[in-house]
């Protein structure tokens, strides 16, 4: 059902739009933690003085903070109020760059980035306020601008990123990381809105600790395997212990009064094929974010490598962070015009052309941002579309929640895409001269464009299974009598539209 105002915040637009810039603000800072470090991967060894195995935590750990934390806090809004977490989550961003900022070794810097990625958590509940606070005609505008900031942030925060590792200083990454979160707390908590929270429950906490034991337990197997090796036990036995785990933690949510995810929400089908998608279209988002970058940077000796410096093929990337910025509005007037459904199945249809341009156009760096810029179109596209058909498809009291679910199978979809990707351009090497290290052909390359184009498309084919249109019932199946919604998340029918 379509979430509504809360009490004390009327949408009007001059309301409206100091807040929508602050959710904007805020969540493109959480999500720029995301790039934050790839620039200096490889020499962190080195800067930290600790070996390659322990620093490659450094990456992984703002994964699972963001995997852990985005359905918990969503679910904290939903019961505490929305502006209470994301100030909290402003915070504990300022706290983990801070401690990054002061580090020289790998143990703090490792609970620094799990905690940036704690902060992550501030996107979900970012785009269910949004919703609720943005007058109908700005609502689909805004909804997609603090959607759209999961892929910018990635996308812009490289070339950022590599600058400032390139010509300063390492720990200005963190200095200007720790700046963005202080503003990023002040402007919360100034200008964001406060609603009353009348919802009686109590947060599920043996719900949440089971499912960060489970969920970290799989994205670590998964997102290790390629180091570990697919068929060791350790690898083995923290995904398939991480699956049981998630078994019976579902058992438990079934049964327990009020719990962390409600999973028959989740399982209604409108919702279960958004996340499906969620993970589809994820994976393709990622493709491009990981074999772009290394196609730019394989030396010209190759025959197809671009020769390209780490800092120009960040700004090479820069073009489709910009791209999804620009499509934000007309992905507004798809989801206004055409609904959830048809936009989200579109935005991953135009990913898998981009990969499809890539296939083709991989002589100079100027294709490979062009195909870039069509990738991101769609994922800008798609990740507007995705909390809307959510926030249309759940009760108001789960929004958060929901969101932060739908938020969380996206991340799911970017780490598998990580290890499959890994994995092929690891399987197929070359190397140019006796004694030099192995580095991927470009059938790999190719292989992972493919790979990422049939991943968006049958993202695409699942949501166009999503039900055309369903009437907007309740938590207790009562059909208003003056509404009927569109379950992709289209506008209202009778009276004005509702801008879902």
């Amino acid at each position: 059902m379509s979430s509504t105002p809360p009490r004390g915040t009327a949408p009007t637009a001059v309301r409206a739009v100091p807040v929508i810039v602050v959710l904007c603000f805020g969540s493109l800072c959480a999500a720029l933690m995301q790039s934050l470090v790839i620039p200096i991967q490889s020499e962190l060894p080195t800067l930290l003085g600790a070996d390659p195995s322990t620093t490659s935590w450094i990456v992984t750990a703002t994964l699972l903070g963001a995997a852990v934390a985005m359905p918990v806090t969503g679910r904290l809004a939903d019961l505490r109020g929305k502006k209470p977490v994301l100030v909290s989550s402003a915070v504990i961003l300022l706290v983990g760059s801070l401690i990054c900022a002061v580090s020289d070794t790998a143990g703090p810097m490792i609970v620094g980035r799990v905690l940036q990625g704690v902060a992550m958590g501030y996107i979900p509940v970012a785009i269910s306020l949004v919703r609720e606070i943005a007058p109908p005609h700005l609502r689909n505008t805004a909804v997609a601008g603090v959607s759209a900031t999961l892929g910018v942030g990635g996308a812009l925060g490289l070339p950022l990123a590599a600058w400032i590792a390139q010509d300063f200083e390492w720990h200005l990454l963190f200095w200007v990381s720790t700046g963005l979160a202080a503003v990023m707390t002040v402007a919360s908590l100034i200008v964001l809105p406060r609603a009353q929270v009348s919802h009686p429950a109590r947060l599920d906490w043996t719900g949440a600790v089971g499912l960060a034991v489970g969920l970290v337990a799989v994205l670590v197997g998964v997102s290790k395997g390629n180091d570990w090796g697919w068929g060791e036990a350790s690898t083995l036995g923290l995904v398939v212990g991480g699956v049981v785990v998630l078994l019976v933690w579902g058992w438990y949510e079934l049964r327990h009064h009020d719990p962390l995810v409600d999973l028959r929400t989740t399982a209604r089908r409108p919702v279960l094929l958004t996340n499906i998608g969620a993970v589809l279209i994820g994976f393709g988002m990622m493709a491009q974010s990981i074999v772009v970058p290394q196609l730019l940077q394989m030396p010209a000796a190759t025959g197809y490598g671009l020769d390209q410096s780490i800092l120009a093929a960040g700004l090479w990337m820069a073009p489709g962070g910009v791209m999804m910025m620009l499509f934000t509005p007309l992905s507004a007037r798809l989801l206004t015009r055409f609904g959830g459904r048809l936009t989200l199945a579109l935005g991953a249809t135009v990913l898998a052309a981009g990969y499809v341009v890539a296939v083709f156009l991989t002589g100079a760096p100027w294709q490979l941002m062009l195909a870039s810029c069509v990738a991101t179109a769609g994922v800008g596209i798609g990740y507007a579309a995705m909390p809307t058909l959510i926030l249309t498809n759940v009760p108001a009291e789960e929004g958060s929640a929901s969101v932060g679910v739908n938020t969380l199978m996206r991340s799911i979809g970017t780490t598998v895409a990580g290890a499959v990707m890994a994995m092929i351009l690891t399987s197929q090497t070359m190397t140019l001269a006796p004694g030099t290290p192995a580095i991927p052909t470009e059938s790999a390359f190719t292989w992972c464009f493919a790979i990422g184009a049939v991943a968006a498309l049958a993202g695409a084919a699942v949501v166009l299974l999503i039900p055309r249109q369903r009437p907007d019932a309740g938590p207790d199946g009562a059909v208003p009598a003056t509404q009927t919604a569109h379950a992709d998340g289209g506008a209202a029918r009778e009276g004005a539209p509702v801008g879902a």
